[in-house]
C-alpha cells in the first residue's frame, strides 16, 4: 500500500518547484527587460542628458607638450635643449579681483618682485602695478621678461599672487626657449626657434638645423583631461605625448672652440665688420667646426648671419687655382710656361687691371706657378685669355666640369649657390671683359662653403665630397638614421693636374703671398684672396673701398686631414691682406689643433 501512494506525495512538490523556476525566471525576465529598456531609453532617449552629466565630471581637454629633440655635438656635447620659460600677467578685469585686496598687499609684493627680479625698485613696482589696475588691462604684464618654472613656483608664493586666479587675475603664459649650453658655438648653424608655442602644442624652427630638421625635433603633443574621481579631480592622459628626435651634427666643440676664438681675435686686431672661418674633415666631408662672427657694436661680435653658407660674394684670388686648374687640365699652359706681367698694369678692351705690386714695377716675366705664388692678376688673366680669349665658353665648360659650382644641397636652409655665367647666358650680360676678370674671381658669385669644397678635393686627391652637418638621427639614445659621406665627383681632374696644383697650393705658403701662414708646428697648402667689394651703384671705384680678404688651403699639406676657409670682410685697422689676416687665422686654427691631436711615444723620447 505504501508503494502505490508514493508517487501521488511527488506529484505536488513536482509542481510546486515548476511553478517556483517559472516565478524566477519570470522575475529574471522582467528585471533583464528592465535592463534593456533602461539601456534602450539611456542610449538613445536621453544620450543628450547623460552626455553632459559625463562632460561634467571632467574638464575640457589639454595639450601635453611633446620635449623638443636636443641637438649634440659629435661626441655628444649637449648644443641645443629645450627648457619652458614663462611671461606673467594681470588680469585687471578678472571677476573677483578687488582693488582694496591689491592695494592691501601691494606694498609686500612690491618689496618681493623688486627683490627678486631686480628690474625695478619695490616704488618702482608699486607705481607699476597701480598703473596696471588703473588701465584696467586684460594682459597687463607684472615683468617684462621670461622666468623659469622654479622662479615662478617662487613668484606664486608671494602676497597677492598666491591668492586664486580669480581674485588676484593673475595667469602666465607658456614660451620654450632654447638654451645653447656652448653659447654662441656655431650657433647659427644650430639655428633658433620661434619661442611661441603653436595650437598644436609644439615648437618651430627658425633658421639653422632647428628648421632643416624641425619636423623630427618638434615631436607630437599630447591630451590630457581632469576628470572627477571619488569627489576629487585627478589629471588623466588620454593620449601620450611624442618626444622628437635627437640630432648629433658632425661639429666638434674643441675645433669649434679654437676656430671662434681665433677667428674673434683677429676680427678684433683689425675692426673688421664680420669673418666667417669653417673647418672641414677632408676625407669624410664633415663640418668640425663653423663660426660666423658679426660686429654688433663698436669691439663687441656676436653670431649674426650665416656667410659660410649664404654669402654669394666675389671670392678674389682664391679662385686662381680654379682657372689653372682648367688651363693646366686643357693644356693651355704647364706651369712652367712663362707669361709677362709687364709693369702690373695691363689695359685690355679700355679696361685697366692691376697686380697688387703695380707701386713696385710688377712681377714682369714669371712662370705660371708663380702667378699662382705671387696671386698675380695679369699673370692669370693672360694665361686664360691665351687659351680661351676665341672660345670663352670652353673654359666655363672647364669651370662647371672641375666642380667649383655643382650643387651641394647643404643641410642649411637659405644657403647661397654658386654663380658663373655663360656666355650664351641671356639672362646675365657677358662682356668683352668678362673673361679675364672672371680669371681672377670677379664676375662670380660662390659662397665660402663651395670655395672650401673645392679646396677639400684637392686635398681628399681629386675626390669632391658634399659637406655634411648631421651625423646621426636618434630617437630614445638609438640610433633611427646615420647619414655617411656622399661623392659628388670622383675626380675632378686628372692626377698630373691635381699633383701640379698642389705644389702651387704650396708654393703661396712658401715662397708667395701667404709665408705669413708658414708654420714650424704642421705644414700648410693654400691660397690667398683679396677682393675689392662692391659699394652698389658707386661699384668699384667709389672712396673708401672696402675689401674682403681670404685663404683656403687644407694640413697637413702632405697627408691632409683638415681643410679649411676664412673669410674677412671690411677690415678698418691695417693694409687689407689674405695672408696675414685671413691667413693668421688659417695658421693659429691649424696649429693649435695639430696640437691637440698629435701624440708623442714617450718610449722613444730622450730622456
Amino acid at each position: 500500500m505504501a508503494e502505490e501512494n508514493q508517487p501521488k506525495d511527488i506529484e505536488p512538490k513536482n509542481n510546486r518547484i515548476l511553478a517556483y523556476y517559472f516565478i524566477v525566471v519570470l522575475l529574471l525576465g522582467l528585471v533583464v527587460t528592465g535592463i534593456l529598456v533602461r539601456m534602450f531609453d539611456t542610449a538613445f532617449v536621453e544620450k543628450e542628458k547623460w552626455e553632459k552629466v559625463a562632460e561634467s565630471q571632467k574638464r575640457p581637454n589639454r595639450l601635453v607638450l611633446p620635449g623638443r629633440g636636443n641637438i649634440y655635438s659629435a661626441d655628444g656635447k649637449l648644443m641645443a635643449t629645450s627648457v619652458p620659460r614663462y611671461y606673467m600677467y594681470i588680469d585687471f578685469k578678472a571677476d573677483g579681483l578687488q582693488a582694496d585686496t591689491l592695494k592691501h598687499y601691494v606694498d609686500s609684493l612690491s618689496y618681493y618682485l623688486s627683490k627678486k627680479l631686480k628690474n625695478r625698485t619695490a616704488a618702482g613696482y608699486k607705481a607699476h602695478l597701480l598703473r596696471g589696475l588703473r588701465s584696467k588691462s586684460r594682459q597687463y604684464p607684472v615683468y617684462e621678461g621670461r622666468v623659469s618654472y622654479t622662479d615662478l613656483k617662487e613668484i606664486k608664493t608671494y602676497p597677492f599672487l598666491r591668492l586664486s586666479k580669480y581674485k588676484s587675475g593673475f595667469y602666465t603664459k607658456e614660451m620654450v626657449q632654447r638654451q645653447k649650453p656652448f653659447g654662441s658655438l656655431a650657433s647659427r648653424t644650430i639655428g633658433d626657434i620661434y619661442g611661441e608655442i603653436e595650437e598644436g602644442g609644439t615648437t618651430k624652427g627658425k633658421n639653422g638645423l632647428e628648421l632643416q630638421y624641425d619636423s623630427l625635433l618638434r615631436g607630437q603633443a599630447g591630451l590630457s583631461s581632469v576628470r572627477r574621481v571619488g569627489g576629487g579631480w585627478t589629471n588623466v592622459i588620454e593620449i601620450e605625448p611624442v618626444n622628437g628626435m635627437d640630432i648629433r651634427t658632425t661639429i666638434d666643440i674643441d675645433i669649434q672652440d679654437i676656430t671662434e676664438k681665433s677667428l674673434l681675435d683677429k676680427l678684433k686686431e683689425i675692426d673688421a665688420e664680420s669673418g666667417t672661418a669653417v673647418v672641414m674633415e677632408v676625407a669624410t666631408g664633415e663640418i668640425k667646426a663653423i663660426t660666423n662672427m658679426g660686429r654688433i657694436r663698436e669691439g663687441i661680435y656676436g653670431e649674426t648671419k650665416n656667410h659660410a653658407v649664404a654669402d654669394e660674394s666675389e671670392p678674389g684670388s682664391t679662385f686662381k687655382v680654379a682657372s689653372m686648374m682648367v688651363a693646366l687640365e686643357d693644356g693651355v699652359c704647364t706651369p712652367t710656361d712663362s707669361v709677362d706681367t709687364g709693369n702690373g698694369i695691363f689695359m685690355y678692351k679700355g679696361a685697366r687691371m692691376t697686380d697688387h705690386n703695380a707701386n713696385k714695377g710688377g712681377f714682369h716675366v714669371i712662370t705660371a706657378e708663380k702667378a699662382i705664388w705671387n696671386s698675380s692678376n695679369i699673370g692669370v688673366a693672360k694665361l686664360i685669355l691665351r687659351g680661351y680669349e676665341s672660345n670663352p665658353s670652353k673654359f666655363v665648360e672647364g669651370l662647371y666640369r672641375i666642380g667649383i659650382n655643382t650643387p651641394l644641397n647643404l643641410e642649411i636652409p637659405g644657403a647661397g649657390r654658386a654663380k658663373i655665367r655663360k656666355p650664351s647666358d641671356s639672362t646675365r650680360y657677358w662682356s668683352k671683359t668678362t673673361l679675364p676678370w672672371m680669371s681672377f674671381g670677379y664676375e662670380t658669385q660662390i659662397p665660402p662653403i663651395y670655395t672650401l669644397t673645392f679646396f677639400n678635393a684637392i686635398a681628399n686627391g681629386g675626390k669632391q665630397v658634399r659637406p655634411m652637418f648631421t651625423k646621426e638621427i636618434l630617437r630614445d639614445g638609438e640610433v633611427v638614421k646615420s647619414f655617411s659621406t656622399e661623392v659628388l665627383n670622383p675626380a675632378i681632374c686628372s692626377e698630373k693636374t691635381l699633383t701640379q696644383i698642389k705644389s702651387m697650393l704650396v708654393g703661396v705658403v712658401e715662397e708667395g703671398t701667404g709665408q705669413a701662414v708658414r708654420s714650424d708646428i704642421v705644414s700648410i697648402a693654400g691660397k690667398t684672396g683679396t677682393a675689392q667689394l662692391s659699394q652698389g651703384s658707386a661699384g668699384y671705384k667709389a672712396a673708401g673701398v672696402s675689401h674682403q680678404v681670404s685663404f683656403c688651403g687644407y694640413f697637413p699639406a702632405d697627408k691632409p686631414v683638415y681643410s679649411c676657409i676664412v673669410v674677412i670682410r671690411r677690415p678698418r685697422i691695417g693694409y687689407p691682406s689674405g695672408g696675414t689676416m685671413a691667413g693668421g687665422v688659417f695658421k693659429s686654427i691649424a696649429e693649435k689643433i695639430f696640437a691637440g691631436t698629435v701624440s708623442y711615444n714617450l718610449d722613444k723620447m730622450p730622456a
